[in-house]
């Protein structure tokens, strides 16, 4: 693997886009300063210890992804993600798991879509061709792998200044039991059989996260199940019109103020991403399982093995692809301009929502219309490691079930790695909710997030 960093104009860390649009637009006319009374600053719970570690994602504002993973809104329909898939003359292909129709979503998904992709480019042409990929996550990475065995030129670039994408482990051993993962990491047994079935390897060692529980002001209490969703769901297929999830539910007679859907439907958006008031009722996510495991190692190297021979531009944001029926230019965000034969575009459905690529010709009319159509799904992580415990469970899977908390799902890793270790999971609004707070107040919400956990240990001291 030949890995080559550029420097930026703006800094490897800046959307460069932003910096080419902010030149067009005029000076902002000065305002009249305006007094406020300042909002008081939220307060963590006294039960809830400050944690000794503290990392957590943003990728709901991450200028290279603008979310987690993509899916259906009321209204809007499959084949959406099929158009998308569509190539443009036989020179621009599209992938990432936005297009992947059957596992959207998922990592499953994402490596289907990078295959399907590699094999469409293969057969417009029968030469040795200059391919470029963008985004060294596992779609263009799966992609990369595949042309260059295929004897073609292969150059991938990425914005950031790592590879994996929206796959992400911070390896520091000193500081954490195991590199906490904040990205996508966590797998059905499902998935995880049928990643070996196209022989990706996440590492040999997981965690099983088999032993949930419900976790209520009164104290532990059953699990969530997703029942009452499946039955509104199953009815809501023969309503005139696609409904929201929650629209299907009330028209169903479900109380959306019970605080066992409520934690239901904060799971179904951590593992998915949805937003149940604007998902699909007719094509909504498959109820998560409530067991899963987790991968501990550090996910951002087990893609090196794929990128054998490959060259890879890191730091190297593509902010224009200009392409016709002889072959496409990219413009990265250093100014710098290349050819290429043809091209494999990766990116993540939100940098294609906010324009974070600017394609001249602009795209045919049906893959901006399933852009605009698909969701971009938002999905947080928060590792917190504490001194000691303070909760009294040695379930490894926590929902909160009532209360106003902002992080309804816990995974409770002491029990698996002996350290006092919680990860919290959000998913939805709540997620870019999360994301937008400082890291101040992102850990004071984590911290009231699990009040109901330190009640307990707290009454028997």
């Amino acid at each position: 693997m030949s890995i080559t960093r550029r420097t930026l104009l703006v800094g490897a860390g800046t959307g460069a886009v932003a910096v080419l649009l902010a030149a067009c637009t005029p000076e902002p006319q000065p305002k009249p300063t305006r007094t406020s009374t300042p909002a008081p600053r939220p307060s963590a719970p006294a039960d809830v210890p400050k944690p000794e570690g503290w990392l957590r994602s943003t990728w709901a504002s991450d200028p290279y992804s603008f979310g987690s993973v993509s899916y259906l809104p009321a209204g809007a329909d499959p084949g959406e993600r099929q158009k998308l898939a569509e190539p443009i003359l036989d020179r621009l292909f599209f992938a990432g798991e936005a297009t992947d129709s059957t596992r959207p979503g998922t990592v499953l998904g994402a490596v289907d879509a990078g295959r399907r992709s590699a094999l469409a480019l293969m057969s417009s042409t029968t030469e040795n061709e200059r391919i470029a990929v963008v985004g060294a996550g596992v779609a263009g990475v799966i992609a990369g792998r595949m042309l260059a065995d295929a004897g073609h030129e292969v150059t991938i670039f990425e914005a950031r200044e790592r590879i994996g994408g929206r796959i992400h482990s911070d390896a520091d051993a000193q500081q954490w039991p195991m590199p906490p993962q904040l990205g996508a990491w966590l797998l059905t047994e499902k998935d995880l059989a049928a990643l070996g079935d196209r022989l990706i390897d996440v590492g040999e060692d997981t965690l099983a996260l088999e032993t949930p529980t419900g976790w209520s002001k009164e104290g532990e209490a059953p699990t969530v199940e997703g029942r009452q969703i499946a039955d509104a769901l199953q009815r809501a297929e023969s309503q005139p019109s696609d409904l929201p999830i929650t629209e299907a539910l009330e028209a169903n007679g479900v109380d959306l103020d019970d605080p066992a859907l409520a934690a239901s439907l904060a799971w179904l958006s951590a593992m998915t991403g949805v937003d149940p008031t604007r998902a699909s009722s007719w094509y909504a996510p498959e109820f998560p399982a409530d067991s899963l495991h987790g991968a501990t190692g550090d996910l951002d190297s087990f893609l090196d093995d794929y990128l054998d021979d490959l060259e890879v531009t890191l730091a190297s944001p593509v902010v224009r692809v200009a392409y016709d029926d002889r072959g496409v230019s990219l413009r990265l965000g250093t100014g710098e301009a290349l050819s290429y034969d043809r091209v494999v575009v990766t990116a993540p459905l939100g940098v294609l929502q906010q324009q974070g690529i600017e394609f001249a010709p602009a795209l045919p009319f049906a893959h901006r219309g399933a852009i605009t159509a698909l969701a971009s799904g938002f999905i947080e992580t928060a590792w917190m490691r504490f001194a000691e415990p303070f909760w009294s469970t040695d379930a490894t899977i926590w929902h909160v079930v009532g209360g106003d908390g902002l992080i309804g799902t816990w995974l409770n890793l002491q029990p698996l790695t002996g350290e006092p270790v919680l990860v919290g999971i959000v998913g939805g609004a709540d997620a870019e909710q999360f994301a937008g707070l400082s890291e101040r107040d992102a850990q004071v919400a984590a911290r009231a997030s699990l009040v109901f956990f330190a009640e307990p240990a707290a009454d028997e001291g």
